[in-house]
């Protein structure tokens, strides 16, 4: 260092600086150097895959052994992992569907004989004008309601059942007869024939005739005006009251129990959808659900020919009708 700092000062001051800066690189240089780090020693790769040595080992195929129905992800809830919910959902699809499980709500047989049903009194409705315009009406209205219904049901369906392809637009027709049938015309009279007409070709297996206008979403608050269907309620009210009078009356019965117990759980359940009036009231809607339930009761005691149950059904379905007339009526 001595030595360095006498060669420094004999250096003229011009060049001394780039002595200076030379030097302090290969001081940088020789430290770098003894400071390189060591080569690092790696693992060894794995030996090559032998199927043979595992076998017995793994499984080449778990889905012979598990045992059980395979998850369904695709009912499975978004960021739960349950199973999502079912019940009163707004009707987004084309068809109209819901969310909800329609099989269980009401059988293609109840849907079927409703129609059926429905039919004869449009024809009775529709035999003369005069009758038609003095009343008839009104009773052409509750029918069409109750088979739009029906078809809105049917379009709605989680699996295929008759009348399916044509269900939405045949739910469309009859729905707009209802509406149109509040009052008796000329216009409305010509409309429930033409109807009368698409209900008997479809029962022979063709297909509606007429052509339905709609041009936005399908919503079930459009299936039919809620008086028309208090009315269809009040005669399945009836119906089933007569019907659970006396063990014999019940046993001879049987069937009607079992359709008019369906079709009042499909009212309960359509009636709590969007934009059906007082949809959005909670207690509205436990009535609804109430009422739903309380057929389902009735019909399922039906189907077990117990009489006892199916009075206490009846009775159920009576008290939670009362109730939501009394907060609702008027």
């Amino acid at each position: 260092m001595i030595s360095q700092s006498r060669s420094l000062r004999s250096i003229p001051p011009v060049g001394r600086s780039l002595a200076v800066a030379i030097l302090a690189l290969m001081a940088a240089s020789a430290s770098g150097q003894s400071a390189r780090p060591k080569p690092v020693r790696r693992s060894a790769p794995p030996p090559a895959w032998d199927a043979a040595a595992v076998s017995g080992t793994f499984l080449e195929d778990a889905f012979t052994v598990l045992q059980g129905e395979r998850p369904d992800f695709k009912t499975m809830s978004r960021g739960s992992g349950g199973p999502a919910s079912v019940g009163p959902a707004e009707a987004g699809t084309a068809a109209g569907g819901s969310g909800v499980k329609w099989s269980a709500v009401v059988s293609e047989e109840t849907l079927t004989d409703e129609i059926k049903d429905m039919k004869a009194v449009v024809a009775a409705a529709v035999t003369r004008p005069t009758d038609f315009k003095g009343g008839g009406y009104d009773k052409a209205r509750e029918a069409f309601s109750s088979v739009a219904l029906a078809f809105g049901v049917i379009a709605a369906y989680e699996v295929d059942i008759r009348w399916k392809k044509d269900a939405a637009t045949a739910r469309d027709l009859f729905a707009r007869a209802g509406f149109n049938c509040k009052t008796g015309t000329d216009q409305s009279f010509a409309e429930s024939k033409a109807r009368l007409a698409d209900l008997e070709a479809m029962l022979d297996g063709g297909a509606p005739q007429g052509k339905p206008d709609r041009d936005e979403d399908f919503q079930w608050s459009q299936v039919a005006a809620r008086p028309a269907l208090m009315a269809r309620l009040e005669s399945a009210d009836e119906a089933l009251a007569a019907a659970v009078a006396s063990k014999s009356d019940f046993d001879r019965k049987l069937d009607r129990v079992v359709h008019e117990a369906e079709m009042v759980a499909a009212i309960g359940e359509a009636i709590q959808h969007k934009n059906f009036e007082f949809h959005d009231d909670d207690t509205y809607r436990g009535y609804a659900a109430a009422m739903r339930d309380a057929g389902h009761a009735a019909r399922d005691a039906g189907r077990k020919k117990d009489y006892d149950a199916a009075r206490t059904a009846v009775g159920a379905l009576k008290k939670s009708c009362d109730a939501c007339h009394g907060d609702y009526r008027g």
